[in-house]
C-alpha cells in the first residue's frame, strides 16, 4: 500500500471535483493537506473537514494562483504552518470555451494566466525549497485536450499543452536533486465542468472513448497518489493519460 505518512501536500483547486478527490486520497494515505481554493470558502471548508476526519492535518488557503505574489505568499504560509512542502499538485484551472472566431482576447489571456502561468507560479515558489531538501513530488494537471486539441478550446488546449512542455523542462532541471515532475492528463471526467454539457454532446464524446464510460475524479486521484509516492521515485517528465483510451 502507498504510504504518504508525515508528508505535506499543497493541492490547488482542491475545493471540489478532481482537486478535492486528490486531496482526500492523499490524506487517506497519511499526508497533511493544504487545501487551496479560488473563491468557494464553504466547499473548501467541507474538504478540510473531510480530510481532518481521516486523522491528518488540513488547512484551507484562498489564493489566485495567477498572481505570482499571491502564490509566493501562499507557499510561505504553508511552510510556516506545516514545516515543509513535500508534494505539490497543480490542479487549479478554468475554461472559457469559444471558437477562435468569437474568442475575446481577455478570455484567452485569463485561461493562460490561471492554468499555465498559475502552474509556473506555484512551481517557482516551491522550487528552491524542494531542491534544498533534495526531495519532492510535483504533479501537474494537463488534459487530453493538451495532447489532441479540441474545437472551441484553443485557449485551454494551449495552456494544457504548455504545461506538458514546461513540466518536462523542469523535470530535467530537478531530477538530480531527487525532485520528480510529472503530468496527469485526464480525459472525460464526471465533474461539475462536464455535467454542464448537453446529453447530445456527452453521447458524442462517449463515442470516442474505448472504455465506453466517463472517468471519475477518483480515477485521477489514484494516478496522482502513485506519482506522489516513493514508489514513483524513478519516474519523471512523464505524461500519464487517464482517459479510458480516448487519446490512443
Amino acid at each position: 500500500m502507498l504510504d504518504l505518512n508525515n508528508k505535506n501536500a499543497i493541492i490547488t483547486g482542491a475545493s471540489r471535483g478532481i482537486g478535492r478527490a486528490v486531496a482526500v486520497k492523499l490524506a487517506s494515505l497519511g499526508a497533511n493537506i493544504a487545501v487551496v481554493y479560488a473563491g468557494n470558502a464553504e466547499k473548501a471548508a467541507e474538504t478540510v473537514s473531510e480530510i481532518e476526519a481521516l486523522g491528518v492535518k488540513a488547512k484551507a488557503y484562498r489564493c489566485d494562483v495567477s498572481s505570482f505574489d499571491a502564490a509566493k505568499e501562499l507557499v510561505a504560509s504553508v511552510i510556516e504552518d506545516f514545516g515543509c512542502v513535500d508534494i505539490l499538485v497543480n490542479n487549479a484551472g478554468i475554461v472559457k470555451d469559444c471558437l477562435v472566431l468569437s474568442m475575446k482576447e481577455e478570455d484567452f489571456d485569463r485561461v493562460i494566466d490561471v492554468n499555465l502561468k498559475g502552474t509556473f507560479n506555484m512551481i517557482k515558489n516551491v522550487y528552491q525549497h524542494m531542491m534544498k531538501k533534495r526531495r519532492g513530488r510535483i504533479i501537474n494537471m494537463s488534459s487530453v485536450v493538451g495532447l489532441n486539441g479540441n474545437a472551441g478550446q484553443a485557449n485551454y488546449a494551449a495552456a494544457k499543452a504548455g504545461i506538458i512542455g514546461m513540466s518536462k523542462s523542469i523535470a530535467k532541471e530537478l531530477a538530480a536533486r531527487g525532485v520528480t515532475v510529472n503530468i496527469v492528463a485526464p480525459g472525460f471526467i464526471d465533474t461539475d465542468m462536464t455535467s454542464a454539457l448537453s446529453e447530445k454532446n456527452k453521447e458524442a464524446i462517449m463515442g470516442t472513448i474505448p472504455a465506453k464510460r466517463m472517468g471519475s475524479p477518483e480515477d485521477i486521484s489514484n494516478a496522482v497518489a502513485f506519482l506522489a509516492s516513493d514508489e514513483a521515485s524513478y519516474i519523471t517528465g512523464e505524461v500519464i493519460r487517464v482517459d479510458g483510451g480516448m487519446a490512443m
